[in-house]
């Protein structure tokens, strides 16, 4: 069994069936022995970018929160460890809600994104 975060593109790519998603990620998700996570930090995200307009999802923030229960996916709150481990991250990559998912290598989870810059923090990359 793996403990999986999934990066907010991710999520987003499995619930409306994207092509983008690799097999080897939708494998993951799928695979029922595998604890899957979304952060707050994607649902913080897709809440900016719906009310932006840069992202379209029917039902807006309530539907996306309502699918990542329906699929069995936890949502993972943003700890003290979490913003610990933040600030000790080199800056690299300046998406702050990446880079909180990034720090939940804290918990020793596989980080699902095709975002080449999460490699440069840890191998615990799974795409």
């Amino acid at each position: 069994m793996k403990k999986l975060v999934l990066d907010t593109h991710t999520i987003l790519w499995f619930f409306n069936d994207d092509d983008a998603l690799s097999v080897t990620a939708e494998t993951a998700i799928l695979d029922p022995l595998n604890q899957k996570f979304v952060s707050i930090a994607s649902v913080w995200e897709a809440a900016i970018k719906i009310s932006l307009k840069k992202l379209f999802f029917d039902g807006g923030t309530q539907e996306f929160v309502r699918l990542i229960e329906e699929n069995g996916f936890e949502l993972l709150p943003i700890t003290p460890e979490y913003i610990f481990e933040l600030e000790k991250l080199p800056y690299i990559h300046r998406d702050p809600f990446d880079r909180i998912i990034i720090a939940t290598k804290v918990e020793e989870m596989n980080i699902l994104t095709k975002d080449k810059n999460f490699s440069e923090y840890t191998s615990s990359c799974i795409w």
